[in-house]
């Protein structure tokens, strides 16, 4: 058996041991302490002195105590520029580029990737972590000549590309939002300008490319003057030894053309090995480009020496190439003395450029959102939930449950190790997705161990059985996880933000599930059955041998829950923005001072108390020592309303107005939109595959108890007067994933069973498919209501809001499989078989024929 499953045991190994390593590690290093500990114990000779890395940064904390520089990070790297030290030779273990000579790039690269080393792998949410919040505003140049409206649009358009720089997975969840009319607000967390003050520098830079040209003949230099509609650029030069050199050179103030005819944008090494930018231009930007180059080319002929082309990026010159003729490739280079990072950071940036300038307004250090306890009851809910799960499975599987549990846990590890490779952020409505998504991972193990039970009712070994029900059980696990990927699949490739960041947790969550299920469980299970450490598997029985006809409540259960559906959207309706919360239409941010700081728990208490809803509160200092000032989110026209109840509730705080603002939307439309489309294409893809893997009926069954379900939760959620907010997307996305999961389900028992009873009519096939499956039904429902129900009686706020939407869809999604798919498969076919072996070849296949192979 060990020869057999040797490759099993070393893949699990080898991906448990990834996993584990991706998390290491935990906690943040003090950046100080991090370097002093890894520095190489050597002198150095700078200039006559002889230098060791602890003196550097002995002087490095003097200056920071000085003031004279923000943090030790950044006093290392003004002490490496002004006294031309290459503060790598102490960190040998840090490889750095060979040709890369620059020393104040080198020690940036060294320096930031140090950072990177001293920080936990595992980064956590605004709401638990805190981190920074800055304030864009754009200038006054770049908007002098806009209308409100105009500039407006900038602004929401800066706000969506700002959104695609940072948050390319989706899966780092800051906050990006507009102020007013002309400012825009970005939360990032668990960073701090101190350590990385550069971070908003790269953020905000515009990405504003010019193709202009170069003066022909006349270079900048004593005695002359600057043409009329040239200004002088500066193009820098390094050396192959590091050396760095500056070329002025006359060039033309308005472009011949502009970022807007690039089509694509990458980093790549050109022939030497060095970093370079390509950009692919659109078609019309390639006629475009062609015309410009051989205008150039034709004009230095006329002139007896090579035309340049200057690359212009954000006012600075980056290259200025000589032309000889015309180019028709549809593509050029930037080239310059880039590092791997800049050229990937200025490409990516070109791929998402913003045409309005924006200037640093503020700068602050935020503290965690969410309350010390709020945080303790979370983690003690998610706890109790996955404990109950485990409980749950051990009860009716026993030694089976045992092996789910071990599966869970490596599930939980696989998924947490890859989200951080990707850079995911955690928070605490993500960590109470994981908990929720962890509850309903045990399905493939539920499908696994009740067809076992089927097996061994049939008096089957339960070696044997073992194999037949991991074989019965794989069409249905396949088809069920294919059709979720197909949905998360779909929400990475047309989702932004947040919607997706769920498309890739949930690609995630089924990759990491089926490794759980079908490997870990299965090589637990051969070792204790095959290797004789257990003779018997009990397994408690529910719902089994039921004949309910669940077909002859079909039509009123149908019109019932429609019904409710409809009134639903009524609700819907008639509330109209009512059901968005702030994360979807804004509201006022207001600045409040304080006598006395109050903790954010007990704020939330008073403003629960004071009956006000959707306030949020935060802590914020910004930088340059001035005073802590405490920020509140309450929707429109209720912040100054919010504040004097609260001062009303806590005076000794003494909480004093100090400014106003209206925020925009985080959630913007675009995000909006996208995820609309995500959810059109996603039934689109959801019938396509299920009528093709199927049958023409399966598909129209899955996509409309999909929408059933969708709908249904959607109206549900706004009949408990709850509102939406941001974590609620992915919350309702999930639902998707859980309904469609449930049908396939139950639609694979339903083909299975036309080929093994070719003799029983449609009406009898499906019932007796459904009173199969319900045992698995139930008990896959029951661990995530478990989960759910205890989220919900623990937990406030967003965690709330996604275990209660997640609550009804584990009971809508439970009833439209009984009473919604299966009947509209059965109405489709207007209850004949003989229509459906008409749209498709179901050959009888008999329990021998099926058998044989695990009787072998």
């Amino acid at each position: 058996m060990l020869k057999r499953n040797l490759w099993k045991l070393l893949v699990s190994l080898a991906v448990v041991a990834w996993s584990a390593l991706q998390l290491v590690p935990v906690a943040d290093t003090p950046f100080v302490d991090y370097v002093r500990t890894h520095a190489a114990k050597k002198e150095i000779t700078v200039g006559t002195d002889k230098v060791t890395f602890a003196k550097l940064l002995e002087e490095a904390a003097a200056r920071k105590k000085s003031l004279a520089a923000a943090s030790e990070f950044v006093a290392l790297k003004d002490i490496g520029k002004e006294r031309r030290i290459d503060l790598s030779q102490f960190f040998p273990d840090v490889r750095l580029e060979e040709k890369l000579k620059n020393i104040e790039k080198r020690n940036d690269i060294l320096l930031t990737e140090l950072l990177r080393r001293s920080k936990g792998r595992v980064q956590l949410g605004l709401d638990l972590k805190g981190g920074i919040a800055v304030t864009l505003e754009a200038d006054e140049k770049s908007g002098a000549n806009l209308d409100a409206t105009t500039r407006k649009e900038k602004i929401q358009k800066a706000v969506e590309i700002l959104g695609r720089r940072i948050n390319a997975f989706g899966v780092a969840e800051p906050v990006i939002r507009p102020v007013g009319d002309n400012r825009i607000e970005i939360q990032l967390p668990g960073v701090n300008t101190k350590d990385n003050p550069d971070i908003v520098n790269h953020i905000k830079a515009p990405a504003r490319l010019e193709f202009r040209m170069v003066h022909p003949f006349l270079t900048p230099g004593p005695g002359t003057d600057t043409p009329p509609g040239y200004e002088i650029l500066t193009e820098e030069r390094e050396s192959r030894t590091g050396d760095v050199s500056f070329d002025e050179v006359f060039v033309k103030q308005i472009p011949e053309m502009g970022g807007d005819s690039i089509d694509r944008a990458g980093a790549r090494y050109d022939l030497y090995g060095k970093p370079e930018i390509y950009l692919n231009f659109t078609s019309e930007g390639g006629k475009r480009f062609a015309d410009v180059t051989q205008r150039i080319a034709e004009d230095g002929q006329r002139n007896g020496r090579l035309g340049r082309l200057a690359i212009v990026l954000d006012g600075k010159l980056y290259s200025s190439p000589t032309v000889k003729e015309r180019i028709a490739g549809g593509a050029a280079q930037i080239t310059g003395s880039f590092t791997d990072r800049e050229a990937t950071n200025l490409s990516h940036a070109l791929n998402n450029p913003i045409d309005i300038g924006l200037v640093v307004k503020e700068q602050h250090e935020i503290g965690p959102t969410l309350a010390a306890d709020a945080v303790i009851s979370g983690r003690n809910a998610f706890i109790v939930g996955t404990a109950l799960t485990i409980a749950f499975m051990l009860l009716f599987y026993t030694v089976g449950g045992v092996v789910a549990a071990i599966g869970m846990g490596v599930n939980v590890l696989v998924t947490l190790g890859v989200m951080v490779s990707f850079g995911a952020t955690l928070s605490m409505p993500g960590i109470a997705g994981i908990v929720l998504t962890l509850a309903m991972s045990v399905d493939s193990n539920i499908l696994i161990f009740e067809r076992m039970r089927e097996e061994l009712k049939l008096g089957k070994s339960l070696g044997t059985a073992l194999e037949a029900g991991f074989d019965k059980a794989w069409t249905a696990i396949i088809d069920s996880n294919v059709t979720t990927l197909l949905v998360a699949g779909i929400m990475i490739w047309l989702g932004t933000g947040p919607v997706r960041g769920f498309g890739v947790t949930l690609a995630i969550g089924i990759f990491t599930t089926m490794f759980a299920a079908v490997v870990i469980s299965k090589l637990i299970l051969e070792w204790l059955i095959h290797g004789g450490i257990i003779q018997k598997l009990r397994m408690f029985s529910v719902l089994q041998n039921t004949s309910y006809d669940f077909l002859r409540f079909a039509k009123p259960a149908f019109i019932a829950s429609w019904l409710v559906v409809l009134i639903g959207a009524g609700v819907v309706a008639f509330k109209g923005k009512a059901i968005y919360g702030i994360d979807f239409i804004g509201g006022d941010q207001i600045t409040v001072n304080f006598a006395q700081k109050v903790e954010t728990g007990a704020l939330t208490r008073a403003a629960a108390q004071a009956g006000l809803k959707e306030v949020a509160f935060s802590y914020q200092q910004p930088l340059g020592g001035a005073r802590e000032v405490l920020k509140i989110s309450a929707p429109f026209g209720e912040g100054k309303a919010a504040l004097e109840k609260l001062k009303q509730a806590l005076p000794d705080a003494k909480l004093d107005l100090a400014g106003e603002a209206r925020i925009g939307a985080a959630v913007g439309q675009e995000i909006q939109w996208n995820a609309l489309k995500s959810v059109f294409w996603a039934l689109v893809a959801i019938f396509l595959y299920v009528a093709l893997r199927f049958e023409m009926g399966y598909g129209m069954g899955a996509v409309v108890s999909t929408v059933h379900d969708l709908f249904m939760t959607i109206g549900i959620f706004v009949l408990f007067d709850r509102q939406f907010n941001a974590a609620m997307v992915a919350a309702i996305l999930l639902i998707i994933g859980y309904s469609i999961n449930d049908t396939v389900v139950v639609f694979d028992r339903i083909r299975e069973e036309l080929k093994m009873n070719p003799a029983g009519s449609l009406r009898d096939v499906i019932n007796r498919a459904l009173n199969l499956t319900l045992s698995r039904t139930i008990i896959t429902g029951g661990t995530t209501l478990l989960t759910s129900i205890t989220l919900m009686l623990t937990t406030t706020g967003e965690v709330n809001d996604i275990a209660f939407t997640l609550l009804i869809g584990v009971l809508t999604g439970t009833f439209s499989s009984l009473f919604i798919a299966s009947p509209v498969f059965f109405w489709w076919h207007k209850g004949d078989r003989k229509h459906v072996e008409a749209h498709h070849d179901i050959a009888p296949k008999y329990e021998w024929q099926g058998s044989s192979k695990a009787s072998e």
